[in-house]
């Protein structure tokens, strides 16, 4: 059986973890706040009344992506272009191809950066690795102009950062739907969490200081998993309606 991404692969082991996740969530959060097409995720009313259940559920989308067979994932990715266009049609109106490249191009930093903060620096070749997964699932739905390979995407992305992002209204309300749901002392965790992760560009617009005050608890929580304690810092850090989600996530599929 041939699967989407090798079972050795850097890819399955990144998105095999839920912290891991939570940090690619936690950035995601923050960028997709920023986004010029934000508006679309807008027009279904589901972002703003559920801000951290559609988050979630584009992440878990991906993590089902990965460990998936070739014909499953194929699947899947067609499903969710498939239920962009009916977005696309009740609107009369055409998601920009920049705004799914946007999603995609965060799926692909976030992998990296949340990886590296929490467990080490990935190879040039492991980078590759992560690249080439996300451009097939690009690939796949149909979308133009993606780099070949990681090495020619980098500057792309910067680019995409500068003409993509703005701060807005819609940027304004996602933090405070943020806040909303997860209450006063978790948003806080949240944008401690997101100024670890995120790029200049996106700390620049929401005017995130460079200091965090979780860098010197990555130390702590890497040893707090060794000793597994680290249950007792997510049940008080995550909001009880998405634990079980959450556990579901930390499930690394064979």
């Amino acid at each position: 059986m041939q699967y989407f991404v090798e079972k050795n692969s850097i890819v399955r082991t990144i998105w095999g973890k839920s912290d891991t996740i939570l940090f690619i969530f936690a950035g995601a959060a923050a960028e997709f706040a920023l986004n010029k097409a934000v508006d679309w995720l807008y027009f279904t009313g589901r972002l703003p009344s559920d801000p951290l259940g559609r988050l979630f559920s584009t992440v878990r989308y991906a993590r089902m992506i990965v460990f998936a067979t070739n014909d499953d994932a194929n699947k899947a990715i067609d499903t969710m272009r498939k239920i962009h266009t009916v977005v696309e049609q009740n609107r009369g109106d055409v998601i920009p191809d920049w705004a799914y490249r946007d999603v995609l191009f965060m799926l692909i930093h976030y992998s990296i950066s949340a990886y590296e903060l929490l467990e080490k620096k990935l190879t040039d070749e492991e980078k590759e690795e992560v690249y080439n997964v996300f451009y097939r699932v690009g690939n796949r739905m149909g979308l133009n102009e993606l780099p070949l390979n990681y090495k020619d995407w980098l500057p792309v992305r910067e680019s995409h950062l500068v003409a993509d992002l703005q701060k807005s209204e819609y940027t304004a309300d996602l933090f405070k739907q943020y806040k909303k749901h997860l209450g006063a002392m978790r948003f806080k965790v949240l944008i401690e969490g997101q100024k670890l992760v995120c790029p200049n560009r996106v700390k620049e617009l929401l005017q995130f200081s460079d200091f965090s005050l979780l860098t010197r608890l990555v130390p702590v929580y890497k040893v707090s998993r060794l000793m597994k304690m680290d249950w007792i810092l997510k049940s008080i850090l995550l909001p009880f309606d998405y634990k079980d989600q959450i556990n579901e996530l930390n499930l690394h599929p064979k």
